[in-house]
């Protein structure tokens, strides 16, 4: 069998623990910086979190929002964790403007307050149990429509998402020893 290799936005965040997450599972990657490293092939995109704002206006400037929208539009499967969340959202609560907006889901940002309002919880995730979550200024999902599904909850609010190809969580899975979730999209996306 061949190994899957998956693209990492790296353009900001928390790229480089999605990478070991990967590794530590005996998948191949490489970090997505240009459109160049876009063209390659792959079997998944992670989007890691990070600030949200800053990597759309990184996508726009180097003319990586319409590949990767169009990818997954076509089948691309994606895991987006926090501001990756966010930029897959086709709804984020007072913004109306363009992401890649490609998951039907209502996602309010930064909805557990500031750096302060970081925190760690267990909860279960469907498909997995019970895991460990890492929350830092995260949003979570007001709710999902059309095919979406939710996958966990946390403190009365969805943190985790899927539809068709794509996987998102408002935590971080990449921040502790837990590679479950990582799993959970080579296994059930690819």
């Amino acid at each position: 069998m061949t190994r899957k290799r998956i693209a990492v936005l790296a353009l900001q965040g928390a790229f480089i623990e999605h990478e070991k997450m990967l590794t530590d599972i005996g998948v191949d990657s490489f970090e997505v910086r240009q459109l160049a490293d876009w063209n390659q092939p792959k079997d998944g995109l992670i989007i890691p979190g990070g600030e949200s704002t800053t990597q759309l206006k990184l996508l726009k400037d180097l003319g990586l929002l319409e590949p990767i929208r169009t990818a997954i539009e076509k089948g691309l499967p994606v895991f987006g964790t926090c501001a990756g969340l966010i930029l897959l959202a086709k709804k984020v609560e007072g913004e109306d403007f363009d992401r890649i907006s490609t998951m039907d889901i209502d996602v309010r940002r930064n909805a557990y307050g500031r750096q302060l309002g970081s925190f760690a919880t267990k909860a279960e995730f469907k498909g997995i149990g019970e895991i460990p979550m890492t929350f830092i200024r995260a949003p979570y999902i007001n709710n999902v429509y059309g095919s979406s599904e939710v996958l966990a909850t946390a403190g009365g609010h969805i943190v985790a998402a899927k539809e068709g190809n794509q996987l998102v969580t408002s935590f971080h899975p990449e921040l502790n020893d837990d590679t479950s979730v990582h799993r959970y999209f080579i296994d059930n996306m690819l």
